[in-house]
């Protein structure tokens, strides 16, 4: 087994705005392994983007604050980590593609100039022709045609498509060892999906990059990622293989996030099954189970006490009373 390249342990994140106190992360722990495609998955509003921010540090500094946790990477914790040092740790060693490219990258800079400024800042001693020879080498990796036209082209001039690529190339501009998506494919169209989908699968294998995809669209975990975390409220309920995910999940909010989606091998007249109720506003501390309130298999244990992670089979983790019962049973 790999060892992990990336370690988050019992990470708490809270906002606060406006005077109102949100808990948008409540002590989450997960590992990376080198080579791995870990997806993240949940609704919105679950802590999923926070999480990906959280390793690169771009939490809002006046409103964001780490209550407590570590993120080690290679054994060294990020959130003790100096600025400046981080700055050097940000972009070389892990990088993120963010959600909406068209309003992260730049539109008063062209495509090559906002790629070449990265590959500067942490490989000052190229000479401009090489670090333009690096860019049009990485515009050809993302898979855009004619790279030498295309670096001269502003944000705004592009398809959805080749921006989201461009911005793929400026995350991985320095070869980073780890890659955050953020939700890679909002807003492209089924085929494009697929390309940038099957882009990130290349990437992962020829450059060995471990890659964490936050979605949630599971057919696209089920296509790209090799093991993932359901998330809900700010905590990760369950942890497993996509295989045994899809084959046996078993906590409920899991069951249901597979229920409600359509699927190809559903008979004719089955209706999908909508998760009930609301998630909860996170801006008071949860008793037990934040699930409890739209659960079908809620118990009375459940909003009185929150359940632990338990291991169902090795490497599936859950955190549920029913699964904790139903294993003290057998």
């Amino acid at each position: 087994m790999k060892d992990p390249i990336l370690s988050v342990e019992n990470l708490a994140v809270s906002f606060t705005t406006w005077g109102t106190h949100t808990y948008a992360l409540r002590g989450i722990n997960f590992d990376l392994k080198e080579g791995e495609i870990l997806g993240i998955v949940g609704e919105s509003g679950c802590g999923k983007s926070v999480t990906a921010k959280s390793i690169m540090r771009l939490l809002p500094p006046h409103t964001g604050l780490i209550e407590h946790g570590q993120i080690l990477y290679r054994e060294q914790n990020l959130l003790n980590l100096p600025e400046p040092l981080m700055q050097a740790v940000r972009g070389k060693e892990i990088a993120m593609i963010f959600q909406d490219p068209l309003t992260s990258l730049n539109p008063t800079k062209r495509i090559g100039a906002q790629i070449s400024e990265s590959v500067f800042l942490h490989h000052p001693e190229l000479r401009k022709s090489d670090i333009e020879a690096k860019v049009i080498e990485l515009l050809r990796l993302v898979g855009i045609a004619h790279p030498e036209e295309r670096l001269r082209a502003y944000p705004h001039t592009l398809s959805g498509g080749i921006r989201q690529r461009a911005m793929i190339a400026l995350a991985m501009a320095c070869d980073p060892k780890i890659l955050l998506a953020d939700e890679p494919t909002t807003a492209l169209d089924v085929t494009t999906q697929a390309q940038i989908l099957e882009l990130l699968k290349h990437i992962a294998i020829t450059q060995k990059t471990s890659i964490i995809l936050i979605t949630h669209d599971l057919s696209v975990v089920a296509g790209l990622c090799d093991r993932v975390l359901v998330m809900y409220a700010g905590k990760i309920v369950e942890e497993a293989s996509v295989n045994e995910l899809f084959y046996q999940p078993r906590h409920p909010y899991t069951q249901r996030l597979l229920h409600s989606i359509p699927r190809i091998d559903t008979p004719c007249g089955i209706p999908l099954i909508p998760i009930q109720g609301r998630p909860p506003t996170l801006q008071h501390r949860t008793q037990g189970c934040a699930f409890a309130p739209r659960c079908h298999k809620a118990m009375n244990i459940c909003p009185l006490q929150e359940p632990f992670i338990s291991d169902i089979s090795p490497g599936h983790r859950v955190s549920c009373w029913q699964q904790i019962k139903d294993a003290s049973n057998e």
